[in-house]
């Protein structure tokens, strides 16, 4: 990439011609000593894997010409130009559209750039911007969802007219079929249901030229739900008959996900005989359980507790009956064995809850449930049983982050939280690995500012600026110093003496 294409920043009185940080700016500023570590990353993947956490949080803080210039600075092209992609979409919503081009044309890569364009016209569209957006897609090999965005803002705004006129640009079934559903579904929020309908009528024809299969077969799907979202129960049936039918053909492992999805489909349009006979062609039984799941969660809607309690039983018997043979994917599996017991938490079945979670072979999915079965206890006000629950945990590294989540729980209620993290942060030192310690003890400070306890959250801080100082990976190290700028920028609060020594040290320790 030439980089005089991009107009130039400054140098914030760097001590190095390369470098756009200063010492100064660096040991003052918590983002700027990111940057400034990120820029002296020696690896050539390193600096840009550092350079993907700082550059955005620089856009959000509206310093587009420095965020340029560090992206810019980028060895890795792929990297560079996913940044300038940013950059630029940033540039476009300030409607600095001529830097915005700028940046997208000095972009190497051929998708990449396509990718720019379009990104730059549908903010344009976004923004009620036609003309604009329309100027860009002209540039566009395949300008099909510019056209799209364009004419969804179309129908936002009312203008009818205009909306069919784009749409009729659109070349492409599925960005036709999806900009159909966003209008559809524009029109739901508004309460058209009736209008809705006959933009739905259109998105099923333009679904049905979808010339991939599942793709076609997911987008009939959608609109299916849109029309019971909009009360044309008969609509939705008919809808989820024609994916039921292309879902049957499928010779892969989509086509149970498609069949459960037909199934409840037809459930919540009010016709449970054709959702069971939905699901009698379904063979894999991680998906049967996820229906009977989405079955228990549709009859505890309608009140009908006892069949809820069944059918969740029903889930879970499945997949203790599921051999290792019969399992395509263990990871979905557990996953579904965790929703099932975090439902029965939601259903108010506390032990049965817990008994599932705990007999998760697989531990991360089972210390998740936990925590979540946790987080509903303390969300009701049930603190005794949120904590028995929590003390189930065996891992003290992982009892932390279900006491965070309590934590939260508590302050949804209004009420003390203090004690929680005060002892996740004690927990903190048995993480072992640095950067996720830094991650949570990040975590507990922004929990102790949003509370009301600056003098601990800024503790917290310092203990966390100690344990940075010990990551080894230089991108982990100025990530982490990242994260600690965004919980103090949510405060609104200033850097204190003490963290601007820390910061200082880090400084001094990086030019060693």
């Amino acid at each position: 990439m030439n980089s005089t294409t991009i107009p130039p920043a400054y140098a914030g009185g760097s001590d190095f011609m390369d470098y756009f940080i200063s010492k100064e700016r660096a040991e003052t500023d918590l983002l700027d000593c990111a940057a400034f570590l990120a820029e002296r990353v020696k690896s050539a993947d390193g600096h840009a894997e550092a350079m993907s956490e700082i550059v955005p949080r620089y856009l959000a803080k509206g310093d587009v010409d420095l965020a340029a210039e560090l992206a810019n600075a980028i060895d890795d092209p792929f990297s560079r130009d996913r940044l300038l992609i940013q950059v630029a979409e940033k540039c476009a919503q300030i409607d600095d559209d001529e830097y915005a081009m700028q940046l997208a044309d000095s972009i190497e890569d051929h998708g990449l750039r396509a990718q720019a364009l379009e990104r730059l016209a549908l903010v344009k569209a976004a923004k009620s911007q036609p003309e604009k957006a329309a100027e860009i897609a002209a540039t566009m090999e395949h300008p099909d969802f510019v056209y799209a965005g364009i004419a969804v803002n179309h129908a936002i705004n009312g203008e009818d007219a205009a909306a069919e006129k784009m749409l009729a640009e659109i070349d492409f079934p599925a960005a036709r079929a999806n900009a159909l559903q966003q209008i559809a579904a524009a029109h739901l929020r508004d309460d058209k249901k009736e209008k809705a309908a006959e933009t739905l009528a259109a998105a099923f024809v333009a679904a049905e030229e979808i010339e991939h299969d599942e793709e076609r077969i997911r987008a009939l799907c959608d609109i299916g739900n849109l029309y019971n979202d909009a009360g044309r129960r008969d609509k939705a049936i008919e809808t989820f008959d024609t994916a039921k039918a292309e879902a049957e053909l499928l010779d892969n492992q989509h086509r149970d996900y498609f069949l459960v999805n037909c199934a409840l489909g037809f459930l919540y349009a009010g016709s449970e005989d054709l959702s069971d006979r939905t699901l009698d062609l379904v063979r894999d039984k991680t998906q049967m359980a996820s229906a009977m799941l989405g079955i228990a969660r549709d009859q505890r809607r309608k009140e009908k507790n006892e069949e809820a309690f069944e059918s969740l039983e029903e889930a879970y018997e499945i997949l203790r009956s599921q051999r290792d043979i019969e399992t395509r994917d263990s990871r979905a599996k557990y996953g579904v064995i965790s929703s099932v017991a975090v439902q029965f938490a939601g259903f108010g079945k506390y032990d049965r809850a817990v008994e599932i979670a705990q007999e998760n072979p697989d531990p991360a999915e089972q210390y998740g449930a936990l925590t979540q079965i946790a987080k509903i206890q303390a969300s009701l006000g049930e603190d005794e049983l949120a904590r028995q629950t929590v003390n189930a945990i065996d891992e003290d590294s992982v009892r932390l982050f279900a006491l965070i989540a309590i934590s939260d729980a508590r302050a949804k209620r209004n009420e003390p939280a203090i004690a929680l993290l005060d002892e996740a942060a004690e927990l903190a030192e048995t993480v072992p690995q640095f950067a996720s310690r830094s991650a949570i003890l990040n975590d507990i400070a922004a929990k102790y500012f949003a509370g009301g306890h600056p003098e601990k959250a800024r503790s917290t801080t310092l203990e966390n600026l100690d344990v940075i100082a010990q990551i080894r990976d230089e991108s982990s190290q100025a990530a982490s110093i990242a994260s600690i700028a965004d919980v103090y920028s949510t405060a609104a609060v200033e850097l204190g003496a003490d963290e601007q020594e820390q910061l200082a040290k880090l400084v001094r320790k990086v030019e060693w």
